[in-house]
């Protein structure tokens, strides 16, 4: 089984790319082939494979091949990854500055 720092860097890297971002949106709305997945895009069907192929890898996308239709939906536990790792940082962030916000509040009294 993948380490969880191995799978945070697969959705970030999978992420990290604008046509990846943008297929990823696409399904956002849902369940869809992979040619029509293409279809707005400005690259090969070929290309749009590779790109779905890293977006499963990380977890983000799940395929499945039902006669001669290849149709691609969200994996939301990819999508929980990104955003652990993210409040994770929030947290991090809001608990220090909030720490600021009370020496500043203690500098003030004095």
């Amino acid at each position: 089984m993948l380490s969880h720092s191995v799978k945070v860097d697969r959705v970030f890297h999978a992420l990290g790319d604008p046509t990846r971002r943008a297929l990823v949106e696409k399904l956002s709305h849902g369940p869809t082939s992979v040619s029509s997945l293409a279809e707005p895009l400005d690259i090969t069907l070929a290309a749009v494979v590779q790109h779905l192929q890293v977006l499963e890898k990380s977890g983000l996308v799940k395929t499945e091949k039902t006669g001669r239709i290849r149709t691609c939906r969200i994996e939301p536990d990819g999508l929980t990854i990104a955003e652990k790792w993210l409040m994770d940082r929030r947290a991090l962030w809001q608990r220090r500055l909030a720490g600021l916000a009370d020496l500043l509040a203690e500098a003030e009294e004095d």
